[in-house]
C-alpha cells in the first residue's frame, strides 16, 4: 500500500506563486480565530489593519512575482490549472489595492452602523482572493470555484447591515438572479468540455487550433452561456438588472468593492477565456460582443440620467462603464486588451473613492440628490474630491477616466469598428450629464441652505486622497499604467 501510494503522480505546486492568496485567506483565518477565541470582543482597527497589511504584503509579493516573470518568463502550476504571468499578476496588484482602499473606507462605516468587524473584513478578504484565483485560472473548473468563494462572500456582505430591510432584499436578489448565472456558467463550461474535450484553457486553445468542426453548434453554445454567465458578473446589458437594486440596497463600502473588485475579476475571466481559448474563434464572438457593448453603452447612460438616486446613478454609471470595457475587448488585439486592463484598473480607484464619500455622507435609507445640495460650500474639499471623481468617470481630459475612454476608442478605431467608436463617443456626452447633475447639486444651490456636514475620519480619508492622486496623476502622467498595461497582454494573447 505505502509502494501504491508513492507512486501515484502527483501535480507539482508552485508555492511562490500562491503567496498573494495564500496571505489574504490566512489574514482572513487569523481575524477568525481570534476574535472568536478572544473572551472580549477585540478592538474594531485589529480587524481593519490586518486587512490593510494584508493588502499591502499581497502587493508587494505581487511586484516581486511581476519581475521575476519579466526574467524567468510566464509559468502554470498546480497540473496547469494555474497560470502565473503578468495578466494574472496585473489583478492581484489591482484587486490588493482595492483591498487597502475598501478595509480603510469601511472602518468608520463599520463604527457608525455598528457592524460586525471581523465578519465584514474576513468576508472582503476571502472575496478578493476568489477574484485573484479567477484571474489567474487557466482551467474552467478553478476559474468557477474562484467565482463562487467571491459571490458568495458577496451575498453575505451585501445582507450584513441586518437592520435594513433593503439590504436584505438586495442580498436576496443577488443570490438567486447570481444562482442563475452560474448555472448558465456551468452549462457552458459543460458543453465547452464535450466539443474539446478538456476544461484547461491552454488545452482548449491547442484542440481549436489544430483541429476544424464540421459542425461547430455545441462549441458556439458553449461560448454564449459562459457569455452570459459573465455579463452578470460584469453587470453589462441585458443581464444588469440586478445591479440598481443591489447597488443601492448595500452597504456603500460593499457596493464600491462589488462595482471595482467583482467587475474587474469579471473581466479578467471573460478576457482570459476569449483571448486565450477562444482565440481562433474571435470572428463568431467579436460581432457578439460589439453589440452587446453597445447595449450596454446606451441602456447605461441613458437610464442613469433619468435616476435622482445618487447611488442608483452610480449604478447605472458602473453599467455604461461595462460597456467602455467590452469597446475594448471586442477589438480582440494587443492595443484592445491594454486598454481594457487600462481601463479597470484606473475605474476601480474612481468608483471606490466615489462611494467612499457616499458612504461617508451616511443616509442608508436613501441617496436623494437633493440631499447634496450645498456640500460645496459646507464642505469644500470633499465636495471638490466628489467632483473630480465625477468628471473622471465623464471622461475629463486631465484625469485618468479620459485616458482610459481615450485609449477604447482608439482601439475600437483602430479595427475600423467606426460603428461602436461613435456610440461610445456619443453615450460618453449623454452619461456626462448625469455627472454634472450631481456637480451642480453640491454646487450651485440657495444660498440659505446649509449643506451637509459630513465627518471625515482619518482611514477614510487617507483612501480617498490615494484614490484622488492616483486618479490626478494618471491624467497628467499616464505612461506608466499605460506600458504596465502593455506589459500584461503578450502572454495572454500567446497562451503560454
Amino acid at each position: 500500500m505505502a509502494e501504491l501510494a508513492q507512486a501515484l503522480p502527483t501535480p507539482s505546486i508552485d508555492w511562490w506563486a500562491l503567496v498573494p492568496q495564500m496571505i489574504l485567506l490566512g489574514a482572513a483565518l487569523k481575524i477568525l480565530l481570534v476574535s472568536s477565541l478572544s473572551p472580549r470582543p477585540i478592538p474594531r482597527w485589529v480587524s481593519t489593519a490586518t486587512s490593510v497589511g494584508a493588502g499591502v504584503a499581497s502587493f508587494v509579493v505581487a511586484i516581486f512575482l511581476w519581475y521575476d516573470v519579466r526574467d524567468v518568463g510566464p509559468r502554470s502550476t498546480i497540473a496547469e490549472a494555474f497560470g502565473v504571468d503578468g495578466f494574472s499578476i496585473f489583478f492581484t496588484i489591482l484587486i490588493s489595492v482595492a483591498v487597502v482602499a475598501t478595509a480603510l473606507l469601511s472602518d468608520a462605516y463599520i463604527e457608525r452602523e455598528g457592524l460586525d468587524a471581523p465578519e465584514f473584513q474576513a468576508l472582503m478578504l476571502s472575496a478578493s482572493a476568489g477574484a485573484i484565483v479567477m484571474a489567474s485560472a487557466n482551467d474552467l473548473i478553478v476559474m468557477f470555484l474562484g467565482l463562487e468563494s467571491l459571490s458568495i462572500a458577496l451575498y453575505v456582505l451585501i445582507a450584513m447591515h441586518a437592520r435594513r430591510p433593503e439590504a436584505r432584499e438586495s442580498a436576496m436578489k443577488y443570490f438567486v438572479l447570481g444562482a442563475f448565472s452560474s448555472a448558465f456558467l456551468l452549462y457552458g463550461i459543460a458543453l465547452t468540455y464535450g466539443a474539446t474535450g478538456s476544461t484547461n484553457l491552454v488545452h482548449i486553445q491547442r484542440y481549436l487550433a489544430d483541429n476544424v468542426f464540421v459542425d461547430s453548434q455545441l462549441l458556439l453554445a458553449g461560448m454564449a452561456l459562459l457569455l452570459i454567465g459573465l455579463g452578470f458578473k460584469v453587470a453589462a446589458a441585458p443581464f444588469h438588472f440586478w445591479a440598481p437594486d443591489v447597488y443601492q440596497g448595500s452597504p456603500s463600502p460593499v457596493t464600491g468593492y462589488m462595482a471595482s473588485v467583482a467587475k474587474a475579476a469579471g473581466f479578467a475571466a471573460l478576457l482570459r477565456i476569449f483571448f486565450l481559448a477562444f482565440e481562433s474563434y474571435e470572428v463568431e464572438w467579436t460581432p457578439v460582443l460589439t453589440g452587446l457593448a453597445i447595449v450596454t453603452l446606451v441602456v447605461g447612460s441613458v437610464m442613469a440620467i433619468l435616476q435622482s438616486d445618487v447611488k442608483r446613478m452610480l449604478a447605472f454609471s458602473s453599467i455604461s462603464h461595462a460597456g467602455y470595457v467590452l469597446v475594448a475587448v471586442q477589438a480582440a488585439s494587443d492595443d484592445g486588451t491594454a486598454a481594457a486592463l487600462f481601463y479597470l484598473f484606473t475605474y476601480t480607484l474612481m468608483v471606490i473613492g466615489s462611494f467612499g464619500i457616499v458612504g461617508l455622507m451616511g443616509w442608508d435609507e436613501g441617496h436623494d440628490l437633493g440631499r447634496y445640495g450645498g456640500l460645496g460650500a459646507s464642505r469644500p474639499v470633499l465636495a471638490f474630491t466628489f467632483t473630480v471623481f465625477l468628471l473622471a468617470q465623464a471622461g475629463v481630459p486631465l484625469t485618468s477616466g479620459f485616458v482610459g475612454k481615450f485609449q477604447v476608442i482608439s482601439a475600437s478605431v483602430d479595427e475600423r469598428n467606426y460603428v461602436l467608436a461613435s456610440v461610445a463617443m456619443l453615450t460618453a456626452v449623454i452619461g456626462a450629464f448625469m455627472y454634472l447633475r450631481i456637480v451642480m447639486a453640491m454646487y450651485v444651490t440657495d444660498d440659505q441652505v446649509e449643506g451637509p456636514r459630513p465627518a471625515i475620519p482619518v482611514a477614510s480619508g487617507l483612501a480617498i486622497a490615494g484614490a484622488l492622486g492616483f486618479t490626478l496623476v494618471v491624467g497628467f502622467v499616464p505612461q506608466f499604467l499605460i506600458e504596465f498595461s502593455r506589459d500584461a497582454v503578450p502572454v495572454l494573447i500567446a497562451g503560454q
